[in-house]
This record gives C-alpha cells, sequence and structure tokens, in this order.
C-alpha cells in the first residue's frame, strides 16, 4: 500500500513536464475562397494566353467595373444564404430604388440626398419582406416571389414604362460616381472592394454576423441561447435591402439613367455568384470574398465568350454549368468532411 501511494506521489520526470507544456501545432489551413480564386485566375490566365488582348488593364478595369452593381447585391445574398433564405425580388428592389432615386433628382432634390433617399427605400422594402416572413411565418422564397411582381409592378406604374433620365448629369454625384481615377479604376469599382471588406468584417466579426451564421446552422439551438431568429431574419432582409438600395442609386449615377426593366434578371446571376463562390446552401456560413470572386468569374466568362467570338447567348449555359460544378465540387467537399469526421470519432 506504502509503494503505491509513493507511486501515485512521485514526482513528474522532466519528459511527462515537456509533453504537458507542449502545446498542439497548429494546423496551417488555406482560405475558404482559395479555391475560386485559383479558378479565376486559371481562367483568366487561359483566356489571356488565346487572347492577350484581354489582359489589358483597361479591358480588365472595366470587367471590375461591371461586376459592381451585381456584386453588390451578391454580398447581401451571402447573409441570406448563410440563414438559409432567398430573396427573389432583389432584382426589382434594384430598380425600383434607382426609379425613386432618379425621380426625386427630376423633381429637383439634390442628387447625393437623392441616392441616400433609395438606400433607404431599398431598406424600406426590404423590412416589407421581413414582415411578411414573419407575421406568415413562410420561407423567404415564397413571399419573395410574391413581391418580386408586387415592386415590378409599382416600379413600371412609376416610371410609366419608360427610362428616367436625371437632369444636370454634370453635378458632383454624377462625375464622381462615374469617375475613373486615372482614367482606368471606375470609382464604383473601388466602392464595391470596400463594401466587400466591411460585410466581410460584419459577418465574421460582429455579434449580427454570429447570429445570422448561428440562426442558420440550427436554428432550434440558436434559439435556445437567446437568440431572437425572427429578429435575425428580418434585419438580413432590411440589410439586402439597403445594398440593393445602394446599388441602384449608384447605378443611376453611374448611366445617368435607370431604364425601366434594369435589374429584372440580376437574381440569378447574384445567386449563382454566391454559390460559385463557396457560400452553401445548406446555411451556416459564408463567404463575403467568395461571393465577390464569384461575380468576377461570371464576368470573365461573358467577357472571354466574346472575345472568342462566340454568341453572348451561350454566357447563360456556361454559367449554370459552373453553378452545377460548383455545387457537385461543395457536396464533394462536405461528404469528405463527414467521413473524416466519422473517422477521428472512432478513434
Amino acid at each position: 500500500m506504502t509503494n503505491l501511494n509513493q507511486a501515485r506521489e512521485a514526482p513528474p520526470t522532466a519528459e511527462t513536464v515537456a509533453a504537458r507544456q507542449r502545446k498542439p501545432a497548429r494546423r496551417f489551413r488555406l482560405p475558404e475562397e482559395t479555391g475560386v480564386v485559383v479558378a479565376l485566375i486559371v481562367m483568366m490566365a487561359v483566356i489571356g494566353f488565346a487572347k492577350p488582348r484581354f489582359l489589358n488593364p483597361i479591358n480588365l478595369f472595366t470587367i471590375l467595373g461591371n461586376t459592381t452593381f451585381q456584386g453588390m447585391l451578391s454580398l447581401g445574398m451571402v447573409f441570406l444564404l448563410a440563414i438559409r433564405e432567398i430573396d427573389l425580388s432583389v432584382g426589382w428592389i434594384f430598380n425600383f430604388s434607382a426609379v425613386v432615386a432618379a425621380l426625386l433628382m427630376v423633381a429637383g432634390l439634390n442628387p447625393w440626398l437623392a441616392m441616400f433617399a433609395g438606400i433607404g427605400f431599398g431598406a424600406l422594402l426590404g423590412l416589407v419582406n421581413g414582415i411578411l416572413v414573419i407575421t406568415l411565418r413562410l420561407p423567404s422564397i415564397i413571399i419573395t416571389l410574391g413581391t418580386f411582381s408586387m415592386f415590378e409592378g409599382l416600379s413600371l406604374v412609376s416610371n410609366s414604362g419608360r427610362a428616367i433620365n436625371p437632369p444636370n448629369p454634370t453635378t458632383s454625384f454624377f462625375t464622381l460616381i462615374s469617375a475613373k481615377i486615372l482614367g482606368v479604376v471606375p470609382v464604383v469599382a473601388l466602392v464595391f472592394v470596400a463594401l466587400t471588406v466591411a460585410l466581410h468584417f460584419v459577418l465574421h466579426r460582429t455579434r449580427f454576423g454570429y447570429r445570422v451564421q448561428a440562426v442558420g446552422s440550427n436554428p432550434d439551438a440558436a434559439l435556445l441561447a437567446g437568440i431572437p431568429n425572427a429578429l435575425v431574419r428580418l434585419e438580413t432582409l432590411v440589410l439586402m435591402g439597403a445594398i440593393a438600395g445602394l446599388s441602384g442609386s449608384m447605378y443611376v449615377g453611374f448611366r445617368g439613367a435607370i431604364d425601366p426593366q434594369e435589374g429584372s434578371d440580376f437574381v440569378l446571376t447574384v445567386i449563382a455568384a454566391v454559390i460559385i463562390g463557396g457560400t452553401p446552401l445548406s446555411g451556416g456560413s459564408g463567404t463575403v470574398f467568395g461571393a465577390m470572386v464569384g461575380m468576377l468569374i461570371i464576368q470573365v466568362i461573358a467577357s472571354g465568350i466574346i472575345f472568342f467570338g462566340i454568341e453572348a447567348t451561350w454566357s447563360t449555359f456556361v454559367t449554370g454549368a459552373v453553378i452545377i460544378v460548383a455545387v457537385v465540387l461543395d457536396q464533394t467537399v462536405k461528404h469528405q468532411r463527414m467521413l473524416s469526421a466519422a473517422r477521428r470519432g472512432e478513434r
């Protein structure tokens, strides 16, 4: 018995102390956007090798500028997919907000104030979606399928089915929004990049972003943890509306007008960019930078098709094929992770 107690009280050896103090090695993990970034670079390299003019900086920055407005919508859609929701009305929130901003400019309101009014109006439309989702307790994809037509009809009534051209296109608002730094870099593209960085921070470094991912990952567990699921869904839809309002208002300054059908076909491209970028349809996580890269991939495809002299209508087919590939890869990766987790559990 005495020997047993002595064995229990024996001081640890140097090797034991070192083993206890040794910290587990940190595993280096590549950013989750690495795959889509590599895909974008390879795609640009292949097109550039065949058509060197494609890599002209002016052309590349033009592609970035063309990505801006739909790209902004894709950033907001990341939050919705992360929370297991989809807003089908974003294209018409974009259009309706742009129409309201343009009409206010025509009425004599300062263009900068009209832009902020357009952002607020977009947030209001998002609030309408959110209230309907919460009140009727239906998925947003069903509600926004209805508001898609509602917002379309109201927008067409407001602009009488005609393009709206605000007066005085030489004011500071139009000059700045349509400007290019050093004659190459579009200002709107810089706004797009800045918004991407800001929303990445919101999703991964704020309480709101944590709640969005928690609700999307496991709504019941989030509710038990004290997270108000309904409020988070409402806030996310309002955020989507505000981003659409910002994009639409800036579009008026960039193009100097808003056509009655502009934005009507945005939604599929926006959702495609988010999926290609790596945000899963199952919710619980999202990548804002991935959505930006996903939208760039779509624009590079469209531009590359033009450079190869192929009819532009093929870009829709290619985009759909890329979506299928992205979804298959996403499911494959998930399956491999589940197998790895199961094997670790057996050990």
